[in-house]
């Protein structure tokens, strides 16, 4: 239609479509709900972050003492398989730092030392001797902790190997019974 002036009039129904087709052009509220799920916002990484922190922190607790990483795992809110995981990976990492650092230490001082003739007596020495390997490893991480254990182990010069065998089962069972503890224990409150 034109208008007295020879302008084309519009009709309502146009401008209703233009609206539609500049619509159309933009991209869809569907490729803004993809392109928001795959760019995380601030708060998004930040909670990732910090949930890392978290896993970090209980691991590198773990690595020393066990009896403290999974306390804190429960306190900072993670689920029993996260601390499980992280407080595993943690106390094995301390583990094998420890045997490989122990094993270069004992052959640093080993080189300078002259062979002792004390006789073999005292507490440890009976307990190293009633349960050998097995018990220093085992029993010795259960309850003292995996560093303290193979610090002994090598002082009495026991096999490595079989040594950190042992202390990884140890740590183990450490982690799954104190994180089963922990769990049904914050269960109760």
């Amino acid at each position: 239609m034109i208008n007295f002036f020879g302008v084309f009039k519009t009709a309502p129904n146009a401008t209703i479509r233009r609206k539609k087709v500049a619509q159309e052009a933009k991209p869809s509220s569907r490729f803004n709900k993809v392109q928001r799920r795959f760019t995380p916002s601030f708060a998004a990484l930040v909670m990732k972050t910090t949930i890392l922190i978290e896993l970090l922190t209980v691991a590198s607790l773990a690595s020393f003492e066990i009896y403290a990483a999974i306390p804190a795992g429960f306190a900072f809110g993670l689920s029993p398989w996260l601390v499980f995981l992280s407080s595993l990976v943690g106390g094995l990492a301390g583990v094998f730092a420890v045997a490989f650092l122990g094993d270069r230490i004992r052959r640093f001082f080993g080189k300078n030392k002259k062979e002792n003739t004390k006789p073999k007596t005292g507490l440890v020495y009976r307990i190293w001797e009633k349960y050998g390997i097995i018990g220093l490893g085992f029993l010795g991480t259960v309850t003292v902790g995996a560093p303290a254990s193979l610090a002994v182990g090598l002082g009495f010069k026991a096999p490595l190997q079989k040594l950190v065998l042992w202390c990884c089962l140890g740590v183990l069972t450490r982690c799954v019974v104190f994180t089963l503890v922990g769990y049904y224990g914050f269960q109760l409150f």
